[in-house]
């Protein structure tokens, strides 16, 4: 049971390590202002969510901003915190949903309703949270940001605009592109973590 534990352990490090590193790809869109950017270091964090569990992937998202925070900094922990919230969002509910029933066609709707509920969660966290508190701690004003929307879309006016227009479709984008990461990539990759653990199994199992 400890050699388990450990195993595990093991995976989801790597796997958080490999997630902090992809943090620094990031790909910026024409269609929104420049701060959101797109990148894939949700993806350990799903395939993790797949293979181990749904909180394992919580724990991959919590460990690569810890480090992210650590050591790279910037945002007075509140990018990351909002990089966590979101992100854990959709790697929990497509984790759950996954691990009920491991068929290729669960994997596909376990990714649609974690791209949905991520993108419901996103809009209201920033509305309520994230927004807030960038103009809270680090000062800059939800004006400034609505502005910054402004200039990529002329239908963005305000806050609940800006919500509505950029983070949504931004968050829909992006889970659209990590689901279809993950179901190219998952299926390669999760014989990988699974095949250790089936040994100690079968081991467990002949003791």
């Amino acid at each position: 049971m400890k050699d388990q534990k450990l195993n595990k352990l093991v995976k989801v490090s790597l796997l958080s390590v490999i997630a902090f590193m992809l943090m620094f790809i990031e790909v910026a869109t024409p269609f929104f202002p420049s701060f959101l950017k797109i990148d894939i270091s949700d993806l350990p964090a799903l395939i993790g969510a797949f293979a181990l569990g749904p909180m394992a992937g919580v724990t991959i998202e919590l460990l690569k901003n810890i480090l992210h925070g650590i050591f790279v900094g910037g945002t007075a922990f509140v990018g990351e915190l909002a990089n966590f919230l979101v992100g854990a969002v959709l790697v929990y509910v497509s984790g759950y949903i996954y691990n009920r029933n491991k068929t290729r066609g669960t994997a596909i709707t376990s990714l649609i309703a974690g791209t949905l509920v991520m993108t419901v969660a996103a809009s209201i966290l920033n509305y309520f949270i994230f927004l807030p508190l960038y103009e809270i701690v680090l000062h800059f004003p939800i004006s400034a940001i609505v502005a910054m929307g402004n200039k990529v879309n002329s239908h963005i006016k305000d806050l609940n605009s800006f919500v509505i227009l950029a983070i949504a479709p931004f968050n829909i984008i992006k889970g659209i592109v990590l689901s279809i990461l993950t179901t190219v990539i998952y299926k390669s990759v999760s014989p990988i973590l699974h095949k250790e653990g089936e040994g100690e199994r079968k081991l467990l199992k002949n003791n």
